[in-house]
């Protein structure tokens, strides 16, 4: 696609209802192992609207690699591979159980990286029931397709940390995650689709799969609910690491540095949480 042509995504606009339900956050808490209430109208853990808007496409609309097929919002930038690289999201007001959402979705900007790379920048605004929960925004990175895994430069964990939580991250964690999302982006439960085409020495760890876990953590960290969150991806997480999910010491109050990362090596993941005092 022309590149004039690429531009004219930007403002492009699409909005979306949903809802967590009960089952829904049953859901949750058994992919990420917690134990938290779920009755109606209870406060629904931060990050968790991630799994009320799934993308309902038919089956015969996905690409080879289970994305929705490119030009139906997001757009075909002629490169096979796209993923969430980063994020920042602001949180306004609590979402609750059971509670209807509305989501307000426009492309914001399309950066072209010569040919091989784009990034493309999403905007989301969440409401609930009462307002604006919820300002997000998205990058989401396009790449071409590799003829072997070349991964970015790791990154060491720090060493001086105020906590660290090793998970293990089971293939079925990975497809339980993908289901309560809708997502069918096969390199995330199909082992020979991620060796054989994309060239990934395993199945891929989700990246909003480690925020959520980071998220949770900065909060049980902070003893209450978070105001700003941002993450990045540094490095791809595979199924056949365990994950450290831990943050850094700190000299600003009412702020934390996380990382996930694999046990002892480098960081898969950077984030940042902030919170006001209770």
């Amino acid at each position: 696609m022309p590149s004039d042509a690429i531009q004219t995504y930007v403002g492009r606009h699409q909005k979306d209802t949903g809802r967590i339900s009960q089952q829904r956050c049953e859901e949750i808490n058994a992919t990420f192992g917690w134990d938290i209430d779920v009755n109606d109208g209870q406060p629904l853990v931060q990050l968790s609207h991630w799994c009320a808007f799934s993308p309902v496409v038919p089956t015969d609309e996905l690409g080879i690699d289970g994305h929705p097929h490119k030009g139906r919002f997001l757009p075909d930038l002629g490169l096979e591979r796209r993923m969430w690289a980063s994020g920042s999201l602001e949180f306004l007001k609590p979402l609750h159980v059971n509670e209807t959402l509305t989501r307000s979705a426009t492309i914001e900007k399309i950066d072209e990286k010569g040919g091989r790379m784009a990034f493309v920048t999403v905007s989301h605004e969440i409401h609930g029931e009462n307002g604006v929960a919820i300002r997000e925004s998205q990058n989401i990175v396009y790449l071409a397709m590799p003829e072997k895994f070349d991964p970015p430069a790791k990154r060491p964990i720090p060493e001086k940390l105020v906590f660290e939580n090793r998970l293990e991250m089971p293939s079925t964690r990975l497809f339980r995650f993908s289901a309560i999302t809708f997502n069918a982006h096969r390199i995330h439960y199909d082992l020979s689709y991620a060796q054989d085409v994309e060239r990934y020495p395993g199945l891929v760890v989700h990246g909003p799969l480690q925020a959520m876990f980071l998220a949770k953590a900065a909060s049980e960290y902070a003893k209450t609910e978070l105001r700003s969150f941002q993450f990045r991806g540094i490095h791809p997480s595979f199924h056949f690491d365990d994950l450290a999910i831990c943050a850094e010491q700190q000299t600003t109050k009412n702020a934390l540095s996380l990382y996930a990362g694999v046990p002892d090596g480098h960081q898969t993941m950077q984030a940042q949480a902030t919170w006001q005092e209770g």
